[in-house]
């Protein structure tokens, strides 16, 4: 059996190279991992109690609820892992209560708003206008996160039934449909674009003014200089465009299982945040316009 302080590091090394979670999700993993063990010694002796001291003391410290529940949910993954491999007969977080906190609602733009964004994405830049456009057309028209569009190959989309192959989270493949207009942003980009930027031999489907491959980064940035264009008021980030995608399907009717699939979300319930904002715009729209709301 492993000496108790590296089953941290294996657990991590495990959800890195075969769960493939993000380098950000393992970070934090371990940070969670090193505040208990800090907190309460050595992971093969640490109990309950110790677990449900440690959560006291994050609250106590100003951590919000959703952060300790998520903290706490963390340790309950470990100790699963490691009764699976035998260092442990217990999981003594297994019962433990997590903090209640209100589900945080994703931020979203309104219709007209994703519609001012992404149109005025072609007339920023200069000549990079037509991969910026592109770019946020399968942002919002394909429900992508960043790191999946910047991501992309050229074999990855096809042009002619306008589906596009993703890479999500874990590893977990999916196809995806795009719309029209992100067909024919996606036109402009490859023909009129693409080939006076790249300059040596590279597969990837959005990339910056030296040919190389786009980062999150950059996407960042692109979505900030768009802002301005747009003239939106709004601190936007990319991901904002992937809960639009999902939130403006919910409201004009698609079937939460359909979005859960095109999201690439494991958990229906992940996706059933989406209709706490529909309920909100339902109700807004009663008051707004019933002569006796």
């Amino acid at each position: 059996m492993k000496p108790a302080n590296e089953w941290a590091e294996y657990f991590i090394n495990t959800l890195l190279n075969v769960e493939q979670a993000s380098v950000n999700t393992t970070r934090a993993y371990a940070q969670d991992l090193k505040q208990l063990q800090a907190f309460a010694g050595s992971f093969d002796a640490i109990t309950s109690k110790e677990i449900r001291e440690w959560s006291a003391s994050l609250m106590r410290q100003g951590l919000s609820p959703r952060t300790v529940a998520r903290k706490l949910a963390v340790v309950r993954s470990f100790y699963r892992f490691a009764q699976r491999q035998g260092w442990r007969s217990d999981n003594p977080a297994g019962r433990l209560l997590a903090p209640r906190f209100r589900p945080l609602l994703p931020r979203t733009l309104t219709m007209d708003e994703a519609h001012d964004l992404v149109e005025s994405a072609q007339q920023t830049s200069g000549r990079l206008g037509l991969r910026n456009w592109a770019l946020l057309e399968m942002l919002y028209g394909a429900g992508l996160r960043s790191q999946e569009a910047v991501s992309l190959n050229l074999g990855d989309v096809d042009m002619t039934t306008c589906f596009v192959r993703v890479q999500g989270k874990g590893g977990k493949e999916r196809v995806v449909p795009f719309g029209r207009k992100a067909r024919e942003a996606l036109d402009n980009y490859m023909l009129n674009l693409r080939p006076n930027l790249v300059r040596s031999r590279t597969n990837a489907l959005f990339v910056n003014y030296r040919g190389t491959r786009l980062t999150t980064r950059s996407v960042r940035r692109i979505v900030k200089i768009v802002l301005v264009r747009a003239a939106l008021q709004r601190n936007v980030s990319p991901h904002w465009l992937r809960h639009s995608f999902a939130t403006h399907m919910l409201m004009n009717g698609a079937d939460l299982r359909v979005i859960q699939e095109l999201l690439g979300h494991s958990l229906l319930r992940t996706t059933q945040l989406y209709t706490l904002i529909s309920q909100e715009h339902i109700a807004q729209v009663y008051q707004n316009s019933h002569p006796r709301a």
